[in-house]
This record gives structure tokens, C-alpha cells and sequence, in this order.
């Protein structure tokens, strides 16, 4: 039976972080599904089919060369309900911190309740992308600063235009 993970998310940006949580997600299982979570109440820079088109961009790649199945997609539901409907029974999380740590720890826990068959895997963040987060990176591409050593190229690029 092929292990499907999913890897949940805004990729409101995809940032370098992400890229490192993928990289060793890729090693987990057999088939990883990033979800972009589609909430009506926010107001995301980037449209959902420009953050399926990053997230192919950039993790397709590093996910092919591992030899490990790759798909994108979105979710308006509760993050483990979008895990159960595709078959994942590991849901990615990565941790930059101890705050990260508590506030995961809680959703995990009522993730397991809800969906006993689906275990949270953390991923700690490298140390060089730590202190990345996609809010910190649209804030300082908004203010005219460089965001290239905390984004993929494409993205940087991408965050570039749409802020022209």
C-alpha cells in the first residue's frame, strides 16, 4: 500500500522554508499532495491558480528526483477531512519553533481524534529557514526589499511583478 502524504498550507508565497519541508517530505512517502487551503475570509496576494502553478513549479522537481509521486491541489474543509478524501494517512507539518510546536501539537491532537488513521509527521525547519515565513516575505516584497534569499527564484520573480 503506497504511503500518501499531504502537505497542507497557504503558500502565500512558497518560500524557502517550504522548499526544505518538502525536501525531506519527499523521503516520508510514496505520494505527497500539497494542498493549498482556500479560506473565503482571507485575502491571499496570490490567486489559487497562481499558488498551484508555484507550488508545481517548485516542488514538482524536488519531488521527481526523489522518485516520489507529486500532485497539487486545493481544500475548503477541514485539513484532516481534504487528508482522509485523498487516502493520506501522514499530514506534514513543519516546525520553526516552540510556538510552532505548541500550536501544532493542539491541532494534531484534535486531528487524531477526529481521524485516528491519519498521523501528523513534524518536520523541523533547517536553520537556515527559520525565521522564514511567507507574512514576513510578502511584507518586506511589498515595501520594495530584497526577498531573494528567502524564496525560490520563480517566486521572487513572481512576487515581483505582482507588486509592480
Amino acid at each position: 500500500m503506497p504511503r500518501i502524504a499531504l502537505y497542507p498550507g497557504s503558500f502565500d508565497p512558497v518560500t524557502n522554508g517550504h522548499l526544505d519541508v518538502v525536501r525531506h517530505a519527499v523521503g516520508l512517502c510514496d505520494r505527497l499532495v500539497v494542498a493549498i487551503g482556500v479560506h473565503p475570509g482571507k485575502k491571499p496576494l496570490f490567486s489559487v491558480e497562481e499558488r498551484l502553478a508555484m507550488v508545481a513549479a517548485v516542488f514538482a522537481p524536488i519531488a521527481g528526483q526523489a522518485g516520489c509521486a507529486f500532485e497539487a491541489t486545493t481544500y475548503d474543509n477541514l485539513t484532516v477531512t481534504a487528508a482522509q478524501k485523498i487516502g493520506a494517512t501522514v499530514m506534514i507539518r513543519g516546525l520553526r519553533d516552540g510556538t510552532d510546536l505548541d500550536y501544532e501539537m493542539q491541532i494534531a491532537g484534535m486531528n487524531e481524534t477526529m481521524a485516528p488513521e491519519v498521523h501528523t509527521v513534524f518536520v523541523p525547519a533547517s536553520v537556515a529557514v527559520r525565521p522564514i515565513t511567507a507574512t514576513l516575505v510578502r511584507q518586506i516584497a511589498a515595501m520594495g526589499g530584497d526577498v531573494s534569499a528567502f524564496v525560490p527564484p520563480s517566486v521572487a520573480a513572481s512576487l515581483k511583478a505582482k507588486l509592480a
